[in-house]
């Protein structure tokens, strides 16, 4: 592991920055302050300033600075002021601070919603989240550091010079890579703060991150190859789910094949990548399971799917109404184009047996009628005699989905999985590729039947350009068979997926396309028990 450079270790060092700061008697006459970024002649800094009061209830209000950057009337501009919180606390100051952090990471994020509630409804519960992080261990100053980090991000976009905001990437690259490795802190959180405070925190993040790749594209030295904590994940149990909830940017993706570019790139086709760019995936998979000791030879496991959601957010501010006219460009977006998904023991358990499938191979069954149409007549062509006429049809009827769904099995997990086909060829979309030449590739050309995806009776996505799949769609489960000498343990389970999306043209005329992919594995406890639910996930 390479060693972390300068920068990062500053932002790890804020949560202990904070425990040591000087107490009430011994306030020293400038402020203490602890540089965040930092050039050969600017810097952004973050300072402790000791409010009015006794020493007893002594208060301290933080603050970010920017020094010297190029300013009309001072070289020094604070850009952001906290709320006062206690001195002789400092573990209720650090909470409080995180919390108006996160409060206002919150507050900010792009959000393209229908529903329209105000983000100040939203409250943080400081004791769940307090438990959360305290429990999260050494990744408390991780977090920590990745909120003040995202909070520092919204300032440079909103309130600081452009170049604060060169200087944020340039600078805090190396930590943001170690900020967001705080997967136990992160998971802590997102349970505790629940799912309204979840959605805008993870587009906050999201929206961020879009602009890091963005970045990173353009500079060469900088590497194409981004860290895995980029698209977050985590699993949880409750009441009897299993719910694993992933969140990618598009732009950290990783690409699946060669995108075609098309033939120019004019204005209209850079804003076009513009906004692709600023797209996340959003996955929701709930797993229903079940404990059975009803048999006294062996104990019975059944998993079967409850819901799988999955969504393409545009990561941009404000909802364009629907009589306003638009050129197309902010409609397009990727799409889910495959899903896998996979449950089962932990890699290399040997005490289930299993899994045993609930759904046979695809045979669609097809629905002929045939008729056959025959003509004939007595006599000669000139006889007035009556003919006999008879007729028959011939017709084949079949049943079709977008989304093909099969079942299978590697070692001890079940699969689900399903890919998104075209109706009028049958191509599978996920897995399309033009054939050399520019013609269309293996199975027919889906781009066609793409067109307008969003529109019509036989859309394959919802209006909002998601996915949902629910239990009536794979009632079949999967189930293993463990045995009795297993009973009363709690052991790991494996659960994982993985997410194609893709790109095609929709309104706007391009030649442009793409496929990206992302892969989330988590574990999760399961208590061999009837009707036993885990206590931690």
């Amino acid at each position: 592991m390479e060693p972390s450079s300068p920068q990062a270790q500053k932002m790890d060092d804020v949560w202990s920055w904070l425990t040591l700061l000087p107490s009430p008697s011994d306030w020293p006459s400038s402020p203490p302050s602890l540089p965040l970024a930092a050039s050969a002649d600017r810097s952004i800094l973050l300072s402790a300033d000791r409010t009015a009061g006794s020493n007893a209830e002594a208060l301290a209000t933080f603050s970010i600075s920017l020094h010297g950057f190029p300013h009309p009337s001072n070289p020094v501009s604070t850009i952001w002021v906290s709320e006062p919180f206690p001195l002789t606390s400092p573990s209720s100051s650090r909470i409080l601070l995180l919390l108006q952090l996160l409060h206002e990471v919150i507050s900010l994020s792009p959000s393209t919603s229908f529903l329209h509630f105000d983000t100040a409804s939203i409250k943080l519960d400081m004791v769940r989240i307090s438990d959360a992080i305290a429990g999260a261990g050494d990744e408390a100053a991780v977090f920590f550091a990745l909120a003040l980090l995202l909070r520092l991000f919204w300032l440079c976009a909103y309130d600081a010079p452009a170049d604060a905001g060169f200087l944020f990437f340039r600078s805090l690259g190396p930590a943001l890579e170690r900020a967001l490795d705080c997967r136990w802190a992160l998971r802590g959180f997102l349970l505790a703060a629940g799912p309204d405070a979840e959605e805008r925190f993870v587009r906050s993040l999201g929206y961020m991150l879009a602009k890091w790749c963005l970045l990173r594209e353009l500079q060469p030295g900088a590497g194409r190859r981004l860290p895995a904590t980029c698209c977050p994940s985590y699993a949880a149990e409750a009441h009897g789910l299993w719910v694993l909830k992933g969140f990618a940017p598009v732009s950290a993706m990783a690409p699946v094949g060669t995108a075609s570019l098309g033939t120019n790139l004019e204005a209209k086709g850079s804003v076009l990548r513009y906004a692709l760019a600023h797209q996340q995936l959003e996955a929701v998979v709930q797993l229903e399971y079940t404990v059975c000791l009803r048999d006294p030879r062996f104990i019975k496991i059944g998993v079967r799917v409850d819901n799988i959601r999955l969504h393409v957010v545009g990561l941009r501010f404000g909802r364009r109404n629907e009589e306003e006219e638009s050129d197309g460009v902010e409609d397009e977006r990727h799409f889910p184009s495959r899903v896998r998904l996979w449950v089962g023991p932990e890699a290399g358990a040997a005490y289930a047996i299993g899994p045993s499938l609930g759904r046979s191979s695809g045979n669609p069954e097809r629905e002929v009628e045939t008729v056959r149409t025959i003509t004939g007549r007595f006599g000669g062509a000139r006889s007035k005699a009556p003919g006999i006429k008879a007729k028959a049809r011939t017709s084949a009827r079949s049943r079709g989905r977008s989304w093909r769904w099969e079942q299978e099995a590697e070692g001890g997990a079940g699969v689900f999985d399903g890919v998104l086909c075209d109706a009028s060829t049958g191509a599978e979309v996920a897995g399309w590729r033009p054939a050399r030449g520019g013609g269309g590739g293996g199975g027919g050309d889906p781009r066609g039947g793409m067109r307008r995806r969003y529109s019509g009776s036989g859309r394959a996505f919802s209006k909002a350009g998601g996915v949902v799949v629910a239990g009536d769609e794979l009632a079949e489960g999967v189930s293993w068979r463990v045995g009795r000498e297993m009973e009363g343990r709690v052991v790991r389970w494996r659960v994982g997926g993985r997410v194609w999306v893709s790109y095609f043209p929709n309104e706007v005329k391009t030649s442009y396309y793409e496929t990206r992919s992302v892969e989330w594995r988590e574990e999760v406890e399961l208590a061999l028990v009837a009707g036993g639910e885990s206590t931690r996930a």
